[in-house]
């Protein structure tokens, strides 16, 4: 069978100020587009996220550049990519995505844009390349990553980055609580972690982050990259300050998305310890979503982990009653925050693949 050539376009994609703008009209396409690819991999639709809720994460930004184009064949939408370029200090790393629907595979569409994203990294003097994927379960031959914890299929996706000389250096999981069901173990949990946690407290706030917060908040949003497991993958330290707080509220604020902090607070100093976030977009009858969650180095060991998602799920089945389930991921080596997640009742509904590639000079 002989496939008929394709007319592949790459096209910058420009970002409008609102989603009411004239020139709007291909950023919410593009979003169409992302939300039916998503569906097609994962089989469901908690990934989805409206226009106007998108378009905040893409104004411009001091601390990052971002890069997106849109994929077209024969004069239709099907994809997008998109390269980020952090600019904290002498940066080396790019952050990229390449997401095609199903229909274009195999035609060389993805091979096309990889040559957009490996030539844009090394125009800007990036030589290391990292990308994500999620990998749904299948039959087969396998990968392991090299962290010991976990496995992949070595599906369409993986065999696209061992071809383009990727390495796969880490397995996330994709887990989901059911908000609907009972709650008893919460409450469980959350009573034994409060009283191991003697000497701390709960506090909670929704962005934008009160003043009296800016200060611990940023400094445990700066210990992301820092504390978290990453295996061998690279990330810059950031510095963030009481702008990068805000700047990082408004992505949420300016799109109607409430997100909810739930930190631990340590009385006798009034530093911040722990915190949770949890999301949902303006449809409350949505997946929510678990942003980070980070105990500081030096207050492990008293279920602070514990402390702040229990008090923090408790606090969304009030706030969000209609939405069904929270959606988190979690590095498979992470075994002490997988343990929290695990006997809260979070289960695992998918795995990622984290990918990297060091350029030559």
């Amino acid at each position: 069978m002989i496939t008929a050539p394709v007319r592949i376009e790459l096209r910058p994609l420009a970002i409008p100020a609102s989603i009411d703008s004239p020139d709007a009209a291909d950023f919410i396409e593009m979003v169409r587009v992302r939300n039916r690819i998503y569906a097609e991999i994962s089989g469901h639709d908690d990934h989805r996220i409206a226009a106007d809720e998108l378009l905040p994460i893409y104004q411009p930004d001091e601390l990052e550049r971002r890069l997106v184009w849109t994929v077209s064949v024969d004069g239709e939408m099907v994809g997008r990519v998109g390269v980020d370029l952090p600019l904290e200090g002498d940066s080396k790393v790019a952050f990229w995505l390449i997401e095609l629907v199903r229909d274009v595979w195999g035609r060389g569409v993805g091979s096309t844009a990889y040559e957009l994203v490996e030539r844009t990294a090394r125009e800007n003097g990036r030589t290391v390349l990292q990308s994500w994927a999620e990998h749904p379960d299948a039959p087969g031959p396998r990968l392991a990553a090299p962290t010991g914890f976990g496995t992949i299929p070595d599906d369409h996706a993986a065999r696209f980055y061992v071809r383009h000389g990727y390495t796969l250096e880490q397995i996330e999981r994709n887990s989901a609580f059911d908000l609907r069901g009972p709650f008893e173990e919460v409450k469980r949990l959350l009573s034994g972690a409060t009283a191991a946690s003697e000497g701390y407290r709960v506090v909670q706030w929704f962005a934008p982050t009160p003043a009296e917060f800016v200060a611990g908040y940023a400094w445990m949003k700066s210990r992301m990259v820092t504390d978290a497991p990453a295996a061998s993958l690279e990330f810059d330290e950031e510095t963030w300050d009481a702008a990068r707080v805000a700047r990082h509220d408004a992505m949420y604020t300016d799109a109607g998305r409430p997100l909810l902090v739930t930190a631990a607070q340590h009385i006798a100093t009034g530093e911040l310890c722990a915190f949770n976030e949890l999301v949902i977009g303006k449809d409350r009858t949505e997946a929510t979503h678990q942003e980070d969650t980070l105990v500081l180095k030096d207050h492990r060991g008293h279920k602070l982990g514990t402390l702040v998602k229990c008090a923090g799920l408790l606090t969304w089945r009030d706030f969000a009653p209609e939405s069904p389930r929270v959606i988190t991921y979690n590095a498979e080596e992470n075994r002490p925050m997988l343990d929290i997640n695990e006997a809260i009742g979070f289960v695992p509904i998918a795995y990622e693949g984290a990918w990297k590639k060091v350029l030559d000079d």
